[in-house]
């Protein structure tokens, strides 16, 4: 059997990120789609930021939790037909299921897609010691 530590902040950020699915947003603004997946080495998530410049979005990597925020503003008019795209502040945030290596972090913006690599922080879990 094995024992982990109880961490109420994880606790609590998993009840927020729930939150956020079952209403749809982490914040007020609008909310871009995100792909979040695994491959051997690292966590890759991809977001689809149309028009925003590298200068407006913000990007926070901890241990095992990813926050993405940005802005993008209203356009000048005097008078909308439709307004089907998002305009405003937004925030995503994520907790992953494994630490990361936080110094090794990158993100790439080409194409309106953001594609940040999380690569997974080696050394850590569990491993067996032999007795001698």
């Amino acid at each position: 059997m094995a024992f982990t530590r109880w961490d109420p902040l994880r606790d609590l950020l998993t009840l927020h990120d729930q939150i956020g699915q079952l209403v749809g947003t982490d914040a007020p603004g609008w909310t871009p789609p995100v792909d979040l997946y695994e491959s051997e080495g690292a966590f890759i998530l991809t977001a689809e930021l149309p028009g925003l410049t590298r200068e407006q979005i913000e990007i926070q990597a901890e241990e095992s939790r990813i926050v993405i925020r940005g802005d993008r503003g209203q356009v000048p008019c005097e008078q909308y037909h439709r307004v089907e795209r998002g305009h405003g502040p937004f925030s995503r945030a994520f907790v992953l299921p494994e630490p990361i290596d936080v110094e090794s972090v990158s993100a790439d913006l080409r194409d309106g897609l953001l594609t940040v690599t999380l690569p997974k922080a080696g050394g850590r879990g569990a491993r067996r010691i032999n007795v001698t």
